[in-house]
C-alpha cells in the first residue's frame, strides 16, 4: 500500500514561531547499520543545544522531516518528561504518535492517541487524532482471505471519524477508506461462501452469500454473490428462486458477466460469459427461464 502522509495542521504551523535548531551535525549518507543508528540515538537526543520545550520539540520536528522517525519519538517523549506542564508537552503526545505511525508501529501509535483522546479531548487537532488512529488500523486490513478483525477495528475508528467530524476533510477521506473495508468484508464472505459451496453445505453457503447481498450492496461482489445463489438453487432444485434471483441480478447488473452465467444456467441453449472468475464452477443445466 502506498502511503499518503496525513496532513499535520496546525502542529507544524506552531513551527514558525521556533528558533532552528540542529539535531544533527552533518548529512546522514544512509549507510549506517539499524543497530548502530539505534545505539547513538541517545547521543542525537543528548546533544540538542536547546533543552527547552520549543527547542526540543522543534529538534523533534527536523527530525520527522529528515525521516529520522525513532529520534523525532524520543525527542517528542522528552518534552513530555522533562517539561509536562507546558503547552508543548501536549502538541508532542501527538507528534509522537505521528512518528511511532511513521515506523509502522501501530500498537504504540494506537496506544499514545488514545491516551491523547482521553486527556484532550477538546484539542484543537482531536479531530487529527482520531483521523491518525483510524489510518493505524486501516494500514494494517488483510488480505479477505485472512482474519478481517483489523478490518472490521478499522471500520469502527473511520467510522467513528465520520460521526464526529462529518464536514472535516478527515470525514471526507474516512468515507472512502469505509468503502474499501466494506469491500473487503464482502470478500471475506464470498471465500466463505464459495468454500461450503465447494463442500456442498449449501444451507451455510446461502446464508454468506445472502449476506453480502444485503449488508454489502455497494460492494462489486454482489452480481456473483446472486450468480453463487442462483447455482445453489438449482443444485437444490428450487427453480422458483434461482429465477427470482436471477432475475434481480439481471436487473440490477444486465451487462455483468455473472448474469450471462445465471442466464445461461436457465436458458437453454444460451452462452455462458467467456473467461475465469473467481470460484468459477460451470454446470450445465437445461431449464427454460
Amino acid at each position: 500500500m502506498i502511503r499518503r502522509l496525513p496532513p499535520l495542521l496546525s502542529l507544524w504551523l506552531a513551527l514558525a514561531a521556533l528558533p532552528g535548531c540542529s539535531l544533527f551535525g552533518g548529512n546522514w549518507d544512509g549507510k549506517q547499520s539499524t543497530l548502530d543508528n539505534e545505539r547513538q540515538t541517545a547521543a542525537r537526543v543528548n546533544n540538542v543545544l536547546d533543552r527547552s520545550p520549543e527547542g526540543l520539540y522543534a529538534a523533534g520536528i527536523e527530525a520527522l522531516q529528515a525521516r529520522r522517525y525513532q529520534p523525532a519519538v524520543d525527542l517528542f517523549d522528552q518534552v513530555e518528561r522533562d517539561h509536562p506542564l507546558s503547552a508543548w508537552a501536549t502538541n508532542a503526545k501527538i507528534m509522537s504518535a505521528y512518528g511511532e505511525y511513521m515506523r509502522n508501529r501501530y500498537t504504540e501509535a494506537i496506544g499514545a492517541l488514545d491516551r491523547f483522546i482521553q486527556l484532550h479531548p477538546a484539542h484543537r487537532d482531536i479531530a487529527y487524532a482520531y483521523y491518525l488512529r483510524a489510518l493505524c488500523y486501516y494500514e494494517q486490513i488483510a488480505e479477505a482471505d485472512r482474519d478481517q478483525r483489523t478490518t472490521e477495528q478499522a471500520m469502527a475508528a473511520l467510522q467513528d471519524v465520520v460521526n464526529r467530524f462529518p464536514d472535516s476533510a478527515y470525514a471526507r477521506d474516512a468515507r472512502l477508506k469505509l468503502d474499501l473495508g466494506r469491500d473487503h468484508l464482502a470478500g471475506k464472505e464470498m471465500n466463505i461462501g464459495r468454500f461450503y459451496q465447494r463442500q456442498k453445505l449449501y444451507g451455510a453457503a446461502i446464508g454468506r452469500f445472502k449476506k453480502v447481498v444485503e449488508d454489502y450492496q455497494t460492494t462489486n461482489h454482489v452480481p456473483e454473490a446472486l450468480h453463487r445463489l442462483t447455482e445453489i438453487y438449482l443444485t437444490l432444485g428450487l427453480v422458483d428462486e434461482a429465477k427470482k434471483t436471477a432475475a434481480v441480478l439481471g436487473h440490477n447488473f444486465p451487462g455483468s458477466p455473472w448474469y450471462q452465467d445465471s442466464y445461461a444456467l436457465l436458458v437453454g441453449g444460451a452462452t455462458p460469459a467467456p473467461g475465469d472468475r473467481p470460484g468459477f464452477a460451470r454446470r450445465a443445466w437445461n431449464w427454460i427461464f
